[in-house]
């Protein structure tokens, strides 16, 4: 089987045999349910290859649809004049990247239908394209702009400088304005257009795409097109039915315990109401092509801006999952730097794990492993930045100690990561604020060791416990206290009964007491013990 990877051109696929996921029935809904649209989703999400389908399907090239669903929806297969712009490949950090693009594409486009001497904006001379090529065919134009938010995105929260009109301003605002012209044209070329598609990763308030389009129909949350993107799990296990065994056979598992991995791995996001789990593509096809199960996408490019807008925000990763949200705090609020959640969501880093439809309000969390562990290494390097040991190579060190039981050397690894932060313990007067940045601290720290599959929060009748390792000879129950002791810590595993589960396990169990100080930032009591005592 051949995956179309980094492939994101419709006829490509089709002629040079790569596997397609067929997705032309929604498509042909899509056409024929409106006419403007804008559709979110986080990027490698198949937002390109959905815009260049729909750019041969208004080209009329129905030798490329044949056998697949619209093929027999469609009947009249009519040729519209296509305007495709994609801000995909730009890199908008440099000043004059946007209006340069915008002006090569017009001018190109103008050759084809002719340029209006009276027109002088890239706002101005897009509209008359648009009126021209109506003109010229017969049909009114279709209009498709694929990343349409990346020319922000690029430049958000930076130091970037650009010059607009002689004076130099922050990038970000040069490009919202260009942006702002350009789209606005568009609330007066109603009779000239079509059908229009934008796609993106993200809602920006600061620019007039949706007041000036008349207010398009945003079908990011549409549950009659959340697998408009993406993999569903019955696509996974028809279409890529060998793939499955083939991956199976060198994981020496079974195909049951293969899938339950992929899904586990890759599975997780959710679009609408009906709750349909979506698969990462970019993920799925290259875990087969490798036969590897690694981080593919959150690896294809690090949430940079995600982790600098945090900064500006009152709340902690761990206090923004679990929790749930009315719509309107992160779908129907356009993103911006004061208010990062709707743009962690609309990127892909959570996603909706369950809805209150009467009430409408939805739970966020991470949509699986990959994109957890990814995410919270980017902020942890950036947590423990002042640490003598880098967070990932910390994990693998204290992987090593915990699967030879050397707890002694653990104690060590731990003090001396949180020897990295422990002015800001020591400069926070407020308990609540102390409190707060230990919860957050070992939640990273939980979730960190959790890359190797090694760590789950339980649950139990009696209560949650803080964390669990479970490696091949060893199962480490650990309960954190802060400014308290180790051995208050290990007499609530005990009291509670946290190592009940694991009493006909063959494996040596041992609890773990750690203690923190908030006046030294740093471990005051660490004990393990097993039954048979102190270790």
């Amino acid at each position: 089987m051949k995956y179309p990877i980094g492939i994101q051109d419709f006829e490509k696929i089709i002629q040079d045999g790569y596997v397609y996921v067929d997705k032309t029935d929604l498509i042909y809904k899509l056409v024929n349910g409106g006419n403007i649209y804008f559709l979110s989703r986080p990027r490698r999400f198949g937002k390109s290859l959905l815009v260049s389908t729909l750019k041969y399907y208004f080209q009329g090239r129905k030798d490329l649809f044949k056998g697949l669903a619209i093929d027999s929806l469609e009947t009249e297969w009519k040729e519209y004049p296509v305007f495709h712009l994609s801000f995909g490949t730009g890199n908008f950090t440099e000043s004059q990247t946007l209006r340069q693009i915008l002006e090569d594409y017009i001018s190109e486009k103008e050759e084809e239908y002719g340029r209006n001497v009276n027109a002088n904006t890239l706002g101005g001379r897009f509209a008359s394209l648009l009126h021209a090529a109506h003109k010229k065919t017969g049909r009114r134009a279709v209009v498709l702009i694929d990343e349409y938010d990346k020319p922000l995105l690029d430049v958000l929260d930076t130091n970037y400088k650009g010059i607009q009109d002689g004076q130099e301003l922050p990038l970000e605002e040069v490009n919202r304005n260009i942006l702002k012209g350009f789209y606005s044209v568009f609330k007066d070329a109603d009779q000239d257009l079509k059908f229009v598609l934008l796609t993106g990763v993200t809602k920006f308030s600061q620019v007039s795409v949706f007041s000036g389009f008349n207010q398009p129909d945003d079908i990011s949350m549409n549950r009659r097109y959340e697998a408009l993107c993406g993999i569903t799990k019955e696509e996974l296990l028809t279409v890529f039915d060998s793939s499955i065994r083939e991956l199976a056979d060198d994981l020496d598992i079974s195909y049951e315990e293969t899938v339950e991995r992929l899904k586990k791995k890759y599975d997780g996001y959710h679009f609408g109401e009906k709750m349909i789990d979506i698969f990462n593509p970019f993920s799925i096809l290259n875990c087969f092509k490798n036969l590897s199960m690694r981080n593919f996408w959150f690896a294809s490019g690090t949430p940079t801006y995600l982790v600098r807008l945090l900064a500006h925000f009152n709340e902690n990763i761990n206090e923004l999952i679990g929790r749930y949200y009315a719509a309107s705090q992160f779908i129907d609020y356009k993103a911006d730097v004061e208010r990062p959640l709707p743009m962690i969501y609309q990127s892909g880093y959570l996603t909706i794990k369950d809805c209150m439809i009467e009430d409408n309000t939805y739970l966020l969390d991470f949509p699986n492993e990959e994109v957890r562990n990814g995410f919270i290494d980017a902020i942890a390097c950036g947590y423990f930045k002042d640490s003598r040991t880098e967070p990932t190579s910390w994990v693998i060190d204290v992987t090593q100690s915990l699967r030879t039981g050397d707890t002694v050397k653990f104690e060590k690894q731990m003090t001396a990561l949180l020897s990295s932060i422990s002015y800001r313990f020591q400069r926070k007067q407020d308990p609540m604020e102390c409190e707060r940045y230990f919860q957050y601290t070992f939640f990273l720290i939980v979730k960190m060791l959790a890359f190797y599959n090694t760590v789950a929060e339980k649950a139990t009748s009696e209560g949650r416990i803080d964390c669990v390792v479970e490696c091949p000879n060893y199962v480490y129950v650990i309960e954190f206290k802060m400014n308290s002791s180790a051995d208050a810590a290990l007499q609530q595993i005990a009291e509670k009964g946290y190592t009940k589960p694991y009493d006909a396990d063959p494996r040596t169990v041992i609890c773990l007491g750690i203690n923190f100080s908030s006046q030294t930032g740093t471990l005051d009591g660490f004990k393990a013990v097993t039954e048979a005592g102190v270790l």
